[in-house]
């Protein structure tokens, strides 16, 4: 298998991938599980833990955090083979991590990840199966150019009981109007997340930043109750508990950047609110209005911004009008471009000299089915040595190594 697998924030991915794992662990072999950040790592192996100790079945978590005697036990029992599934961060393709028998690896949120880092994990097995798991949707022209070398399925659709989010742009003017809503989900005991794109505030930009925002937001805007504060510089257990007092709603608001993305589940909270919200992507916006209307309760989505650019306000415009991932993700490419929609490090990957991934669709189709053709009919394209040279120069330099089996 080398399966992508493309579903909403809340789709049932996680459990696609456990009925994989048991497959895996069934047949004999272990399993790994990497996911981008510590937070994410951190939930996926405490609700894994709650399912497969039902099963009698050990999982450990390996982290830059993890203390070095533990580590060294784990390590252990992964080489001997006693230790079954291991859940991670990108500690898990370092030197010291040997499985005995690697038969499945599965990667969350796989666009955070560089090649070389995937085939990293994958060379700790004899040809695993790899299973990645994303929940940001990404236009079908663009994973069948991007992903040719997997297969690619969609989950379509929502758990039953998904409150549709009411999703609103508002003008810096109208803030007020959202701190008003906050105050009331608040009353009547919900939470709130308020989100900014930076941590600290910068000159040459004009953006809030989440540091000195969050003071102003407890001192003057929300005296009356605890607002908690998260970003990516805090040290790992510092994240942990400022999620754990979110979760378990000591601090009803919590003030973040986007290392809130992915990962965090609070069903009680029912505002997003972002501001400078034209500066995020809308992939990346359905990603964060995904943290709210997870609960039986109405949600809400605040999209606020500073600017009065016509073209900015038509793309927060497509988040009102939809609240399908690979709609939003469609159009995110049309306005937006390809190289923007990856992010600047993989942006090379989508310019093309002749092709564009938003008008050729059909082309670029024939193309890979051309690929394939070629593929079934000479796998090690031993009748064409100049385009495998070709490949092998291009994969080198994409990878910094050689080609792999």
């Amino acid at each position: 298998m080398n399966r992508l697998v493309q579903g909403d924030v809340g789709s049932g991915k996680t459990v696609v991938a456990v009925i994989a794992i048991l497959a895996a662990l069934q047949a004999g072999y272990q399993a790994a599980l990497m996911a981008p950040t510590e937070v994410l790592a951190e939930q996926h192996y405490q609700k894994l833990v709650g399912w497969f100790n039902l099963l009698h079945l050990p999982v450990e978590l390996l982290t830059g955090s993890t203390k070095v005697r533990q580590r060294r036990q784990l390590l252990s029992q992964l080489a001997t083979g006693e230790l079954p599934l291991l859940v991670g961060t990108h500690a898990l393709i370092e030197d010291p991590v040997q499985f005995r028998q690697l038969g499945l690896v599965v990667i969350d949120e796989q666009h955070r990840f560089g090649v070389q880092q995937r085939a990293r994990l994958l060379a700790k097995g004899e040809s695993p199966h790899l299973l990645s798991l994303t929940a940001t949707p990404i236009p079908r022209t663009l994973a069948l150019t991007l992903h040719g070398d997997l297969d690619v399925s969609q989950i379509d659709e929502l758990p039953p009981g998904r409150q549709p989010i009411q999703t609103t742009v508002l003008g810096g003017r109208q803030r007020p109007e959202a701190y008003e809503l906050i105050r009331r989900e608040v009353a009547q005991g919900r939470q709130a997340y308020i989100i900014f794109p930076a941590i600290e505030e910068s000159e040459k930009l004009d953006i809030k930043a989440a540091i000195a925002e969050h003071q102003r937001l407890q001192e003057t805007i929300f005296p009356e109750c605890q607002v908690g504060l998260l970003h990516g510089r805090l040290k790992s257990s510092e994240k942990e508990a400022a999620i754990a007092r979110f979760r378990d709603n000591e601090t009803p608001i919590i003030v973040s950047t986007t290392v809130i993305e992915v990962g965090v589940d609070v069903p009680n909270a029912t505002v997003m609110a972002i501001e400078n919200a034209e500066r995020f992507g809308l992939s990346q916006l359905h990603q964060l209005r995904g943290r709210v209307g997870r609960g039986s309760h109405k949600s809400f989505c605040l999209l606020i911004t500073g600017t009065s650019n016509t073209d900015a306000r038509q793309r927060l415009n497509v988040l009102e009008q939809s609240q399908d991932g690979f709609f939003i993700a469609e159009m995110d490419l049309r306005l937006r471009g390809p190289g923007e929609v990856l992010g600047k490090r993989q942006s090379g990957l989508a310019d093309f000299a002749l092709a564009s991934l938003v008008e050729d669709q059909e082309v670029l189709n024939l193309a890979r089915q051309a690929a394939e053709k070629l593929i079934l009919a000479d796998a090690t394209l031993k009748e064409l040595p100049a385009l495998r040279a070709e490949l092998a120069a291009r994969y080198e330099k994409l990878t910094g190594g050689p080609v792999l089996n």
